[in-house]
């Protein structure tokens, strides 16, 4: 039985989803393969990805193909209601509420594996990690799974590393249709819709320090500055600091721009990034956001520790009066930003990052008895079928290599 807040809210949730479904051309090309081929018949997939309206787009995808779905989010603050009750109300078995408790969440995640599902289908690994502590006994259903997130993947390497990971995992991340566009254009634009809706102040003129310098660092970046910001960007890793210094932006460790900034966003995948050390450097009114998976990278709980009061100064904005009475703030309680203070990606480009996900599943299906347990790459004809759908429906034609070209490039 599904866990869900209210299903009178799905009328306003099935508009969502045909809004997306509407604007995921590729996404929809998929799905009248899906509706032919079946190619999940038979099989029980266990989802938890954020729960809104663009995945519950690929859900229903998946259940074009045949799949019985079992779905659950991967952030408590990201679920939209309104969208899981609009799921429930097409017969989906759905177990998310905004703003449960980690102790339901983590329940949800084992109503959706408890079920002994067959493929998985993940974002940041937590449904994977429970499974192979928690629910062992249910490893030898599992044909594989899908994985969405940079902080995922490192997950299942150093599970894989060690030899812990028991069945295939699909790096969807890692497919240039999907971290080339979702990680960069994505997140650049979902991080920036999240601090301007939810702060309503301008970002053009100010110190905006962005903590990582990979596809996502390089997508918020740009944006801050397309914004007009004046970007500071702090890497550890010697060549993206190199590139962010010859992309234009500021470089300097955290300790210096911690005095500097006035709106902070990490987005390293790691943790530990603005600790206690750098909120005594800070201005009065710095305002702290987080676009890595975890609530890790901003250390709220000193942050909590360190202040002498701590307020909602606005929905979504907590904020936190130091012993010197400068007030330091941060958003969604240092949770995803973009999702948990927005909408996520815009829909264009989950169309792609989607039907990545839809598509793996499918190889996995088709190929349960030869893959072996560990990491596996998008193959690129999936990749390239992707672009090219994203292509034909936006009216863009390309060139097409010759015989003799092809043989000139070893193709």
């Amino acid at each position: 039985m599904s866990v869900i807040k209210d299903i009178s809210l799905a009328p306003s949730g099935e508009m969502k989803i045909n809004w997306v479904e509407r604007n995921m051309p590729v996404l929809r090309s998929v799905a009248e393969d899906f509706i032919k081929e079946k190619p999940f018949a038979g099989l029980k997939i266990a989802l938890s990805v954020h729960l809104e309206a663009k995945t519950a787009y690929l859900c229903r995808v998946m259940e074009m193909g045949g799949a019985e779905m079992y779905v659950t989010g991967s952030n408590p603050l990201s679920t939209q209601d309104d969208v899981a009750a609009a799921l429930v109300a097409g017969g989906m078995n759905v177990y998310a509420i905004h703003g449960c408790t980690m102790e339901e969440y983590e329940q949800y995640l084992e109503e959706v594996l408890k079920v002994g599902p067959n493929i998985i289908i993940d974002d940041g690994g937590d449904l994977v990690h429970l499974m192979h502590t928690k629910y062992t006994d249910l490893i030898p259903n599992v044909i594989g799974g899908c994985e969405e997130t940079t902080t995922g993947i490192n997950r299942l390497k150093i599970m894989s590393r060690e030899g812990k990971l028991k069945f295939p995992m699909v790096m969807v991340n890692n497919a240039d249709c999907k971290y080339m566009f979702d990680n960069r254009y994505g997140t650049g634009q979902s991080v920036w819709d999240g601090i301007c809706r939810t702060t309503n102040l301008i970002v053009a003129g100010k110190h905006v320090v962005i903590s990582g310098y990979g596809w996502c660092g390089k997508g918020v970046s740009l944006r801050a500055k397309g914004l007009g910001a004046k970007v500071i960007v702090t890497e550890s890793d010697p060549v993206r600091a190199l590139e962010a210094y010859m992309d234009g932006y500021e470089v300097m460790p955290m300790r210096e721009a911690a005095k500097i900034g006035d709106i902070f966003c990490t987005v390293t995948g790691g943790r530990d990034i603005i600790t206690a050390e750098h909120f005594p450097l800070m201005k009065d009114g710095a305002i702290l956001s987080n676009a890595g998976h975890f609530n890790v990278e901003v250390d709220v709980g000193a942050l909590e520790e360190m202040a002498v009061k701590k307020y909602d100064a606005r929905h979504n904005i907590q904020g936190y009066v130091m012993p010197d009475g400068r007030t330091l703030f941060t958003i969604a309680e240092g949770r995803l930003v973009n999702l948990a203070a927005a909408d996520g990606h815009p829909a264009e480009i989950m169309d792609m990052s989607f039907a990545i996900q839809a598509l793996s599943a499918r190889f996995l299906a088709q190929n349960k008895d030869t893959l072996n347990a560990g990491v596996v790459d998008v193959p690129k004809s999936i990749d390239e079928a992707v672009a090219r759908r994203k292509l034909k429906a936006m009216g863009v034609e390309i060139d097409c290599l010759s015989t003799k070209q092809a043989e000139y490039l070893g193709k």
